[in-house]
């Protein structure tokens, strides 16, 4: 039989078990009285039809369920600069009480650095939540345009689209520019990738950068198979086996710090579809939002959807999404600076 100090101890650490599983079942009491009843925003940075959109609509049919008290999940547009306005709304106006989220491309986070700081925000401080796919980015050309390969590209003078200087699809195309001399004139001013998407078919631009491979197997679709639309370099992550053939931009790397400007300007292609809540959201609300995150992109249901459509997902959890934006927000500032010149921002601004 147990001696008297050992029954004791037992009842002591019953007793602190039972109080933490009582706390445990409060707090999560207290997640679903406040998310009963109320809307959850998801905000998609970026025009409707794109990849972002796409994405963020067949998630939200899942997200809201997978939250204690099941909000009801709806989606909203909110374009602009691509994606610089919504980035500064979600950090300066969203309400900070969970009950708002915003997919948005990975370059907005990396701004203040490779960009022209123009939104008031801090990157480290954004709440993350998660990611769907770990992207992986091209360099994409039209049939009419004759351009086969990189080498093609940097013999031939080619008209490329972009959206903005501080936007992905515009980085790439700057950085095959000043990184390794493509003869490529850039047409910014476009709203997204939809509109270059259009742009293409008319034969207005000869090509873009910076489009994953999970926008070419769903919206882009029948531009590859129909063989409209060529892909002719891969940004980022290993070689694709569906993409054979294109040139992998890190392989043109001649040292080490080379590879640091590459990982700079496309390591955080891979946060290809991440989602971000505003600074300072309480952190209960916060870890059930990584959590309904977690369980939903792990959905039977939703799984089976995303197949169907073709979609990608290769997620990460938030606090994944977290450490990669620490890294590369500590980049060293040679290496900030080498990479800020290769997509062409001006340092003397």
């Amino acid at each position: 039989m147990p001696s008297s100090m050992q029954a004791q101890f037992l009842r002591a650490l019953l007793a602190a078990l039972c109080l933490a599983g009582s706390a445990a079942h409060t707090r999560a009491d207290e997640i679903a009285d406040f998310y009963r009843g109320k809307t959850l925003s998801i905000v998609v940075a970026h025009e409707a039809g794109t990849g972002f959109d796409v994405y963020a609509r067949a998630f939200a049919r899942y997200l809201g369920r997978h939250i204690p008290g099941q909000p009801t999940a709806i989606v909203q547009n909110m374009p602009g600069a691509g994606g610089l306005n919504a980035a500064a709304w979600l950090y300066n106006i969203a309400p900070k009480d969970g009950t708002t989220v915003a997919t948005i491309v990975h370059a907005i986070m990396l701004d203040h650095q490779l960009g022209e700081k123009r939104g008031k925000y801090e990157a480290a401080k954004f709440s993350y939540i998660g990611n769907m796919e770990r992207s992986v980015a091209t360099c994409v050309v039209t049939a009419k345009s004759g351009i086969g390969s990189l080498d093609d590209l940097m013999l031939r003078e080619t008209i490329f689209g972009g959206v903005s200087r501080a936007g992905a699809l515009s980085q790439g195309t700057l950085a095959l520019i000043h990184l390794l001399g493509a003869k490529i004139k850039l047409v910014e001013g476009y709203k997204g990738s939809a509109n270059l998407r259009l742009a293409m078919q008319r034969g207005e631009i000869d090509g873009m950068c910076g489009i994953p491979v999970s926008t070419l197997k769903t919206q882009w679709r029948s531009d590859m198979e129909s063989g409209q639309f060529k892909v002719v370099v891969q940004l980022n992550e290993k070689p694709r086996p569906e993409i054979e053939g294109a040139a992998l931009l890190d392989s043109f790397a001649k040292s080490d710090e080379d590879r640091q400007v590459f990982d700079l300007i496309f390591g955080a292609l891979v946060l290809g579809r991440m989602y971000v809540a505003p600074p300072d959201i309480p952190p209960a609300r916060l870890a059930a939002l990584r959590m309904a995150f977690d369980a939903a992109i792990a959905d039977p249901n939703f799984l089976a959807d995303a197949e169907k459509s073709h979609m990608e997902i290769t997620p990460q959890t938030g606090a994944e999404v977290q450490a990669l934006i620490e890294r590369f927000t500590a980049a060293p500032a040679a290496i900030v600076k080498r990479a800020r010149l290769a997509i062409g921002v001006d340092e003397g601004k």
